[in-house]
């Protein structure tokens, strides 16, 4: 059709679809996007690359132990402030931050559960939480639980993800925590028992260096961060490089840290086998 001798065009303008939030996750470590659906059917593993994502406290929980079997104990302990700590925030403020963005009232869970009908049991730090440092709750739950399966006769399992060692906000108060929690595994071992560390990413400082590194069998995912002070400060401290992959899991174990390495899905499983022959 013309008009005075020119083509008439008709232009149909198409609202674009967009794409809603919240369904694709793009993995830090190969930059691929990942359907969040298939994340969560996979552990929360790459499916690429093999990149495990940070789980929470209860994730791992419930990625271990049997359904509906975990009885958590000592759930509502909160930390106290004993230096009236002051800085850009407060101590108090950091820790209604965190009890906000995470839902925990501290950094670690702990509790009675069943691993295949195995009555185990049971603690996990969560780095959300000020980096899943240690202060006095979270050495006290620690201690608490290595106590309480010491009394049952149980194996115990701590899962830590710490970034942030003993908490500074605390000062010596949480310095105590890493001789604490010690002693209590030691009288744990006294009575025979068993015990399992299991190390993500990252498991740093005096987490490392008291409870976290004293199992009778260190487990560690892949490629987690784990050791005393930090790579950047080490090379700064005895100037010299430092060899590639330092403190990463696959390191540890060609140097003798570590026990083994296992990816997350199968973690359960080698933890029944472990239950079942050791315990």
């Amino acid at each position: 059709m013309t008009l005075f001798g020119k083509p008439k065009y008709t232009t149909v303008r198409t609202k674009k679809k967009e794409m809603p939030e919240g369904l694709w996750t793009k993995c830090p470590e190969c930059s691929k996007p990942i359907y969040n659906k298939s994340l969560e059917e996979n552990a929360k593993v790459c499916p690429e690359c093999g990149h495990h994502f940070l789980l929470t406290a209860y994730e791992r929980v419930s990625f271990l132990v049997d359904a509906e079997s975990f009885r958590e104990f000592d759930k509502d302990v909160i930390s106290a402030d004993p230096l009236e700590f002051k800085g850009p925030k407060s101590y108090k403020e950091k820790l209604e931050q965190d009890k906000e963005a995470t839902g925990l009232s501290e950094a670690c869970i702990y509790g009675e559960a069943k691993i295949n009908g195995k009555t185990i049991v049971i603690t996990v730090t969560d780095s959300r939480f000020i980096m899943g440092s240690m202060g006095s709750v979270v050495g006290d739950k620690v201690t608490r639980s290595t106590e309480y399966a010491t009394k049952h006769g149980l194996a115990l399992i701590i899962v830590s993800g710490s970034g942030g060692g003993a908490r500074m906000y605390e000062g010596m108060f949480s310095l105590m925590q890493m001789a604490k929690t010690s002693a209590a595994l030691a009288r744990h071992q006294d009575k025979k028992l068993f015990y399992i560390s299991v190390l993500t990413n990252p498991t740093m400082a005096g987490v490392m260096a008291s409870f976290a590194g004293l199992g009778d069998v260190i487990i560690a995912e892949p490629k987690a961060l784990i050791g005393f002070a930090g790579p950047r400060v080490i090379e700064q401290t005895i100037r010299q490089k430092l060899p590639p992959g330092f403190q990463r899991a696959e390191f540890l174990l060609e140097h003798g840290l570590l026990d083994m390495i296992v990816q997350r899905k199968n973690l359960k499983q080698v933890l029944i086998q472990l239950l079942d022959y050791l315990s």
